[in-house]
């Protein structure tokens, strides 16, 4: 036997509550009143209006349908005012205390048009409390979608089932059918970990191919929207170039780029002062992206690595093309190492940190964590550098007390060498984990690469949280064939961003939420052109990317709707579910709803069965294709 459930009568909804000023309102008395009408219906105590009793949109008592208890507007709360507002000056949204500041009307604060709920952004569910359009149940706020747009939370109804495969990708279904039949994958009510969120990579390449608002609009839209896209809760912020910058430069370093010499001559000079520090090079390209990102989910949140410290800490550079060939262009930027044992030096990179986390936040982009160094056991032809085990130690010792006095986290690195050219990122975070000082400041571990391989299969530290900060980036210029490790076979036309890449993207997040126990999962650049080249002066890799800028359109590849089929519907604060059967990942919500991530490597299957919350649903799952499934029990 089988019967359709709808939207409606499942409730879904996507309620990601942010910190800001928007935190979380009381509920005015418990009004009830079904929408427009003058009787009691509707849940008590349902948090949609600040004034007396009356939910958005109801009667008070034997009021025409419409009108509020003493006068009100449909909507509104308090004595008298306009629709839009609340009780004490609080937006539509809130409840009888003052959540969003005083005399705020729809913006700022809450900002919150017409939703049910707490904090402002409204809670799931309640039978009444919609105050303009919208179904009673629904808990939507008239169906926009967006519940403000000044630090708190985002509200949207989600299609409770989405399939994609490359016959079509992101096909949603508005119903959900259950079934008797046997279960293919089973989400089990076991939790494992709690989950900090999915993200993505900011470059400047991505924005410099971002070069019409139409394009940025695009892009920012099926990244950042609750709505309309990923939905992205963390962004990953570049402390000077990466090998996706448009050229190489530090916040330090912001002049030519010299012809490396071996005698480092024309090195430039040291700056302990951090007299030359500058973001003005950050306000070109890669502040003008996160701003745009804010705008479509501002409660974004973000941490930052560099890639290379000022020129004049390190010595040496990369001489060699790391295939038994030279350089072809050698920079003080690529490789080399870090001065040991400069303690002077290491003093002026905390300021140079410190500066940095000062000026994005006088942008009003507040950076959470930092990480001392990308992949420090790797020396490339783009911005790099090499960290002996000491002075690492040192350096997150002095790192992490300046940042303890900005209320920012240090990360263990995002390592990612695991015993490539006698070199071990493991070494080197054995070394701070040994030193009570050190480990005393590092919070959370970034793994990526052949270190989250290592993770996978039982590498724990200590009782961390390990985050996967860096998605592998496809075509592999070491895969001269498809094989031996190889997924496929190298293409020097141009980034090959297809299917199969996007079968290999599910299996990277997979193992690394269900083997490797990861709380966070980044994907690298989110936004490339369709060759995928960056400024590694050696090495002709044209990477993939979520997003792909051609013919004066932004192109989603099958790799961005796996990332969206998790990260559109998992909140930050979740918890990972076990699972048994298929090949399937789950989640539960923080507001109780189930969400199963499956893969189905056979043949098309239109009678594939989940079981999730107490019940069982068909799923019409396509071949080499995925599903979602989200079901909130009641």
């Amino acid at each position: 036997m089988t019967r359709f459930l709808s939207i409606s009568s499942l409730g879904f909804l996507i309620a990601a509550v942010a910190c800001g000023n928007n935190n979380s309102g009381s509920g005015g008395t418990g009004g009830g009143g079904a929408v427009g009408g003058g009787t009691s219906g509707g849940s008590a105590g349902m948090v949609s209006s600040g004034g007396t009793g009356n939910t958005p949109g109801t009667g008070g008592t034997g009021n025409a349908p419409g009108t509020g208890g003493t006068g009100n507007a449909p909507g509104t709360g308090g004595t008298g005012n306009a629709p839009g507002t609340g009780g004490t000056g609080n937006a539509p949204g809130t409840g009888g205390s003052a959540t969003g500041g005083t005399g705020n009307t729809g913006t700022g604060g809450t900002g919150n048009t017409g939703t049910g709920g707490t904090a402002g952004a409204g809670t799931p569910g309640g039978s009444a409390g919609l105050s303009a359009g919208g179904s009673a149940g629904m808990g939507m706020a008239g169906m926009s979608g967006n519940a403000g747009s000044a630090g708190g939370g985002t509200v949207v109804s989600l299609p409770p089932m989405v399939t994609s495969a490359s016959g079509g990708y992101w096909q949603t279904s508005p119903t959900l059918m259950e079934s008797t039949g046997t279960a293919n994958v089973t989400i089990n009510d076991t939790a494992a970990q709690t989950w900090d969120g999915f993200g993505g990579a900011f470059n400047e390449l991505g924005w410099h191919f971002l070069n019409s608002a139409d394009l940025q609009t695009q892009a920012l839209t099926l990244l950042f929207s609750a709505k309309d896209g990923a939905n992205f809760a963390w962004g990953r912020i570049p402390m000077g170039a990466s090998d996706y910058a448009t050229s190489r430069y530090t916040c330090d370093d912001t002049g030519q780029d010299p012809a490396a010499t071996s005698d480092g001559s024309n090195r430039p000079a040291a700056d302990t002062a951090m007299a030359n520090f500058s973001l003005a090079r950050d306000m070109m390209l890669l502040i003008p992206y996160i701003k745009g990102a804010q705008t479509i989910k501002p409660e974004l949140r973000f941490w930052a690595s560099p890639w290379t410290p000022p020129v004049w800490m390190k010595t040496g550079y990369k001489t060699d093309d790391g295939s038994s060939g030279t350089a072809k262009k050698p920079s003080y930027y690529d490789g080399g190492n870090i001065v040991t044992g400069n303690t002077a030096n290491l003093q002026a990179y905390a300021k140079y940190y410190t500066n940095f986390v000062n000026g994005y936040k006088a942008q009003n982009i507040n950076i959470e964590i930092v990480s001392p160094q990308n992949e420090p056991g790797y020396d490339q032809n783009y911005p790099s550098c090499l960290w002996d085990k000491a002075t690492y130690v040192s350096w997150v010792g002095i790192l992490g007390q300046a940042m303890q006095a900005l209320n920012v986290k240090v990360m263990l690195g995002t390592l990612s060498n695991a015993g490539d050219n006698n070199r071990s990122d493991l070494d080197i975070s054995s070394a701070v984990l040994a030193d009570s000082t050190a480990k005393g400041f590092v919070t959370v571990v970034g793994a990526q690469w052949g270190v989250l391989d290592k993770v996978n299969s039982g590498t724990t530290f200590g009782n961390l949280p390990v985050w996967a900060t860096e998605h592998r980036c496809g075509n592999y210029p070491w895969c001269k064939a498809a094989g031996s490790g190889c997924p496929a076979a190298y293409n020097s036309s141009q980034a090959p961003n297809d299917q199969a890449y996007g079968e290999e993207t599910w299996g990277y997040i997979r193992d690394a939420i269900t083997k490797g126990k990861v709380t966070s999962y980044s994907a690298w650049n989110m936004v490339l052109d369709k060759s995928g080249l960056g400024i590694d002066t050696s090495r002709d890799w044209k990477q993939d990317a979520l997003l792909v800028v051609d013919g004066g359109k932004v192109n989603p590849t099958p790799a961005y709707y796996v990332f969206r089929h998790f990260s559109q519907y998992v909140q930050p604060t979740a918890k990972v579910l076990t699972t048994s059967g298929g090949d399937a990942v789950g989640f539960k919500n923080p507001d109780g709803s189930i969400v199963a991530v499956m893969f189905n490597s056979g043949a098309a299957n239109s009678s594939y069965v989940v079981a999730m919350g107490g019940k069982k649903f068909q799923v019409n799952m396509p071949s080499h294709g995925w599903a979602t499934v989200m079901y909130k029990p009641s």
